[in-house]
């Protein structure tokens, strides 16, 4: 019995999806590696070997979160869909790839602001081209002060920076990275139970349309897997992502060499990219139901765990490595974040959206990815890097 419980659950998983015949590319970029050491068909390949583990870890999560209920459900879903980026940016820390970190996790707020929500609004105003979609206010303002606060929290170091005015050289910057993702991480914690528990009336119409859509729709969705198997299934997609990113992470540099691609345009475009794949096909599949608050759930608060938790988090598990990892983003960085988060708020402030809005949002996204296509990243001051070190 246990041996068709087994089979059952592989045949839905794994073969289930078309977008699955990508997982072959996985091991064969492992091979490619192991027998050529062709670093630019490696990267390439564990790029589009990631792809389907990614999208399969999110429908494994969707599948758990049947068991524990649309709230901790949503949480779950943040977490997880954010999972590869984190797995990448643990990989490249190792790696002493600092850049690689930042630059990706920056890659993945833009990602989820621009392009996610852009192309939901986009798909959802086409199919319900009649009448304008609407969303919880409230919660897309709380997401807006969150992500204006992680700007804050890399503003400063950068200004510092910029302005000559540390009080240590290369080490006032470090500091203040560190205490201020301290504060970030205490400050999401305190959003979560804000959330969850304090302020739950807040997001009544949130949860109301999750019950009622869940009631409505009961008979068509159901969950086709056990809980036990969505855990298993977890740690198997979550180990092979964790394989494939150490490959993808040690053939970066030398594929953005021999491709002629920037650094910066690999790792806040390409990878974000890949790593948002379940995000993105959930928030638009949400928004074509008319179920915007979900899909704002994914693509804001996917943007606000990254800036919120998963930036900081990073910071701090460095310092434990004894690697410099700062909120020092750059200058070009920091302001294309900046203005990102105050064009997506100014989107957000009415309540509404439509296919209009939502190609204004992909459009900005093009801009972005054009910008990064042509910017060098700047070399470190030789005194810092040594300072750094020390």
């Amino acid at each position: 019995m246990s041996e068709s419980f087994a089979y059952k659950s592989v045949k839905i998983v794994i073969f289930s999806n078309k977008l699955n015949f990508l997982m072959s590319f996985g091991p064969l970029a492992i091979l490619v590696d192991k027998l050529t050491g062709h670093n630019s068909w490696v990267f390439f390949l564990s790029l589009l070997g990631i792809i389907p583990f990614a999208e399969r870890l999110g429908y494994a999560t969707e599948q758990l979160a049947f068991y524990t209920g649309p709230t901790v459900g949503g949480l779950l879903n943040a977490t997880f869909g954010n999972a590869t980026e984190l797995i990448i940016s643990i990989f490249a820390l190792k790696n002493q790839m600092i850049r690689v970190v930042q630059l990706s996790l920056l890659g993945s707020i833009l990602s989820n602001m621009l392009l996610v929500l852009g192309c939901a609004f986009f798909c959802g105003g086409l199919v319900f081209n009649k009448k304008e979609q609407t969303f919880n206010k409230a919660a897309a303002g709380v997401n807006s002060g969150l992500l204006l606060m992680a700007v804050m929290g890399l503003l400063f170091p950068v200004l510092l920076n910029y302005t000559h005015s540390e009080a240590h050289f290369g080490k006032s910057e470090l500091a203040l990275s560190r205490f201020s993702s301290c504060i970030m991480l205490l400050a999401y914690a305190a959003y979560l139970f804000f959330q969850l528990k304090s302020q739950r009336n807040n997001y009544s119409s949130v949860y109301e349309e999750e019950t009622r859509s869940e009631e409505i729709s009961d008979e068509d969705e159901a969950p086709e897997i056990t809980k036990w198997e969505s855990v298993i299934w977890l740690s198997i997609l979550t180990a092979c992502i964790s394989v494939l990113s150490e490959y993808l992470v040690d053939a970066i540099e030398v594929a953005s060499e021999s491709l002629k691609i920037p650094v910066s345009f690999i790792s806040v475009i390409l990878l974000p990219i890949v790593g948002n794949a379940a995000e993105h096909a959930s928030a638009v599949m949400f928004a074509m139901k008319d179920k915007l608050d979900i899909s704002l759930g994914v693509a804001i608060g996917s943007s606000t765990q990254i800036s919120m938790f998963g930036v900081p988090f990073c910071v701090v598990i460095g310092w434990i490595m004894g690697q410099p990892m700062d909120l020092n983003f750059k200058l070009f960085e920091t302001a294309t974040l900046f203005i990102t988060v105050i064009v997506v708020a100014f989107l957000l402030q009415e309540g509404t959206s439509n296919y209009f809005k939502g190609l204004m949002l992909i459009l900005c996204y093009l801009i972005v990815a054009a910008s990064f296509f042509v910017h060098v990243d700047p070399p470190l001051p030789e005194g810092k890097l040594e300072s750094l070190k020390a």
